[in-house]
């Protein structure tokens, strides 16, 4: 009899913090103990406190364990497992509101990071093991595909999605009901349901965590999908690099194949649907819809121009729905609890959640799900634990390289498509990097064009040659040598690239130097006229010195730079040469005293 259950997380983050080896020593010393009947090890999807990896959570108490290591598990085995006494130090600890000390929280619900998060895309993720069809079961997986196939009609499918006002969750926000509609509207014949998880903007990882998690959310709802619009056929577009995700997938597909809900007749209804996977080389141009479809049909993943739509003329010519892993996420629970009670979350034009990816300069780095609305300051200041080292909040970078950054002075902006849009950015899939005091703005914007550069498929003129040139310019302001001529320059091919590109990537790729040109100019100006980087970050502009009041002669500083840029004697002040200085920071690094100054 089963009376203890022990999850251990096996999404990406904390399998390479190496909870697969804890996992193992677990079950090794349940083994030495007796216990491998009574105790079931259970690996599970992302728990979202990715920094905190591994994690691991014994029920039916919810002890929540962080960063544990195979050489815990005796110890978690003899004292909590076999004597009931939960062991104190591996319990994860948070600090308690204005104050320094730290308080253990002993249930994963009970944390800041979990209190005010609204889990509908997420909601197997951290609870069920993702390789076991009959876990995604008992937690009424499958009830929606089968009220669907016979209770509904395709149309009746569309109303409740267009009623629940679910938009994608992947870009711009296109509302997924009328997608729908459109290729329903179709003449009969092949149709193709299509999912994108070719999920490529730095630091974004929701997509991968739900495919890892809760791969059947995603099976099931294409099939639903695919009864909606009259398809036999789906097809999910992931990315090579998430082996975890793919080898899921595949098992997930080849269960629900073997339970009837892929294939042939399903619940003996007549309806036949299948999936099928194809996998991305790691572009980022793939995940534009009709790059995507064109890699799928086995050619160079370029955009095609639109009209005509997928929804009209898609995947090889045929009437084409494709939505990302979130939107899929959500279908199954509206059909099952309807329309109203997801529209009863969010705002007035955007209903339901969203799951972000929370990085960058952030004490809870991971993944979280919030009601459309919520402001940036409750994501960052509340659920994301604010920021680290006593530092301040500068900006927000939301939508990856095809959004925007959101200055401090705006932290209270409620968060959905429209607000976002309005201030310069955008929602896209769902990446949040945060970014304090010590971010160089102009960097910040160079790093995500340089990204866009090496993605661009070269197909159009704008984005091809456009990006370039904003990134010769961007280079030659931080290198010091730039002037205000160009950032009068910057704006206009912004402009330029915005209106002319043939995709998204290319219509998007100038929004993070748009939006830091508008809201942080300041340092831009600095760059160029004093030729100055505020936040000390850009080299050229950078000027390293030992403060003689300061300098103890400890000769710290001299024996760690590597171009022997600093002299001097010991117990005597030191002297930084700047012809031969790297500015590498490492003697920064090494100085006990505060002598070196960066200006």
């Amino acid at each position: 009899m089963i009376r203890s259950h022990v999850l251990i997380c096996g999404g990406t983050g904390c399998t390479s913090s190496g909870s697969m080896s804890v996992r193992e020593a677990l079950e090794q010393e349940l083994a030495a103990k007796g216990l491998s009947e009574e105790v079931k090890v259970v690996t599970t999807g992302c728990f979202g406190l990715c920094a905190l990896g591994p994690i691991m959570i014994v029920y039916p108490d919810g002890t929540f364990y962080s960063m544990v290591k195979p050489e815990d598990m005796p110890e978690i085995v003899e004292e909590h497992l076999l004597k009931g006494r939960p062991v104190s130090r591996l319990i994860y600890a948070e600090k308690t509101e204005g104050k320094e000390e730290r308080v253990q929280v002993h249930s994963l619900a009970d944390t800041t990071f979990y209190k005010k998060q609204k889990r509908v895309a997420l909601r197997n993720c951290g609870v069920i093991n993702p390789e076991e069809i009959d876990e995604y079961i008992a937690m009424d997986g499958y009830q929606a595909l089968g009220k669907v196939l016979t209770e509904m009609t395709p149309q009746d499918v569309i109303d409740v999605i267009l009623a629940s006002g679910l938009r994608g969750r992947g870009g711009a926000g296109f509302p997924t009901g009328r997608k729908w509609a459109f290729a329903a509207a179709q003449p009969a014949g092949q149709k193709y349901v299509c999912c994108n998880a070719d999920e490529g903007d730095p630091g974004a990882f929701m997509d991968r965590s739900v495919l890892e998690g809760d791969p059947h959310a995603v099976l099931e709802a294409m099939a639903i999908a695919g009864y909606a619009i009259g398809s036999n056929q789906g097809y999910i577009y992931v990315r090579a690099e998430y082996p975890i995700a793919i080898h899921r997938l595949q098992i997930a597909i080849k269960q629900a194949r073997e339970y009837g809900l892929l294939g042939k007749d399903i619940f003996g209804t007549g309806f036949d649907f299948d999936i099928d996977l194809r996998f991305g080389a790691g572009a980022f141009v793939c995940g534009e819809e009709t790059a995507l479809m064109t890699s799928i049909e086995g050619n160079r993943g370029e955009p095609r121009p639109r009209p005509p739509f997928p929804a009209v003329k898609g995947l090889f010519g045929c009437p084409t729905i494709l939505n990302n892993v979130e939107t899929y996420a959500n279908v199954a629970q509206i059909i099952l609890k309807g329309a109203d009670w997801f529209a009863s979350m969010g705002t007035e034009t955007s209903k339901g959640t969203k799951v972000f990816a929370l990085g960058g300069k952030i004490t809870n780095t991971g993944l979280v799900e919030v009601p459309m609305g919520t402001t940036l300051r409750e994501v960052i200041e509340e659920i994301g634990g604010g920021i680290p080292n006593g530092k301040k909040f500068k900006a927000a970078q939301t939508g990856g390289p095809s959004g925007g950054c959101i200055p401090a002075s705006l932290i209270d902006t409620p968060i959905d498509y429209e607000n976002l849009i309005a201030n310069g950015s955008m929602m896209g899939s769902g990446g949040l990097i945060v970014m304090d005091e010590d971010t160089c703005m102009v960097d910040i914007a160079r790093f995500f064009l340089d990204f866009t550069v090496d993605e661009s498929c070269g197909k159009c003129t704008p984005c091809r040659i456009g990006t370039k040139r904003l990134l010769e310019i961007l280079d030659k302001i931080i290198a010091g040598n730039g002037t205000l001529e160009d950032l009068d320059r910057l704006e206009e091919l912004c402009n330029y690239i915005k209106s002319a590109s043939l995709c998204g990537l290319g219509q998007t790729a100038p929004n993070p130097v748009l939006s830091t040109l508008s809201r942080f100019r300041d340092e831009y100006i600095a760059h160029v006229v004093d030729k100055k980087c505020p936040a000390g970050v850009c080299k050229s502009l950078l000027s390293y010195s030992i403060d003689p009041d300061k300098c103890k002669g400890c000769t710290l500083c001299s024996r760690v730079c590597p171009a022997g840029a600093i002299s001097g004697t010991v117990k005597n002040p030191h002297v930084i040469d700047k012809e031969k200085c790297l500015k590498c920071g490492a003697c920064i690094e090494k100085c006990k005293f505060g002598a070196i100054e960066k200006k």
